[in-house]
């Protein structure tokens, strides 16, 4: 194997691709995977239970306490969890050549996995204070609303990438050659 030191952030930043892409594809397409549940409402990325998927979008009228422009304001940063995926599948991409071919593949994945730890980062903090600041006023409100189960996929792609990063940074320092056979 011509670079072995690439292997474990290329795990890494692989991890956290396959986690973003379940978060990116949470309710309405998938409501097992939703970031707060309320009234069997299932929120996620692009929408909640029962409504078209689409970036940015308003809370349901049948829920109190959510008619807020902040709050709407707030599900189209939603959006940079699928894009964080893509720059997770290309780091991946760079980890793959860095892995068989050459370093500059492992010094590009992990610049390619700073981007997306930056970008996952952001949308994390934003998340999670979004449905944490929807799930008090529904809870003021006398809805029982809980936490999902997307919110710590999304944090598990945090730590993954920022592993990620450390282990993709330090294996630009690997052994790069190829052993000769006589």
């Amino acid at each position: 194997m011509a670079a072995s030191g690439a292997l474990p952030g290329l795990f890494f930043c692989f991890a956290a691709m396959v986690l973003l892409i379940f978060v990116s594809v949470s309710a309405p397409t998938w409501n097992t995977i939703s970031f707060l549940n309320a009234n069997d409402i299932s929120f996620g990325v692009f929408g909640y239970t029962g409504s078209k998927a689409h970036v940015g979008y308003t809370f349901p009228t049948s829920l109190p306490n959510t008619d807020s422009d902040t709050l709407h304001g707030l599900t189209y940063a939603l959006i940079l969890y699928p894009i964080a995926a893509g720059l997770s599948g290309i780091s991946v991409l760079f980890g793959l050549c860095g892995a068989g071919y050459h370093r500059v593949g492992t010094v590009f994945m992990s610049l390619t996995a700073a981007l997306a730890l930056l970008c996952t980062l952001i949308v994390w903090v934003i998340s999670t204070s979004l449905f944490g600041v929807l799930r008090e006023r529904l809870q003021d409100g006398g809805v029982n609303a809980t936490w999902g189960n997307a919110t710590w996929l999304g944090l598990g792609a945090l730590v993954s990438l920022l592993l990620g990063f450390c282990t993709a940074a330090c294996g630009v320092f690997g052994s790069y050659r190829r052993t000769r056979r006589l």
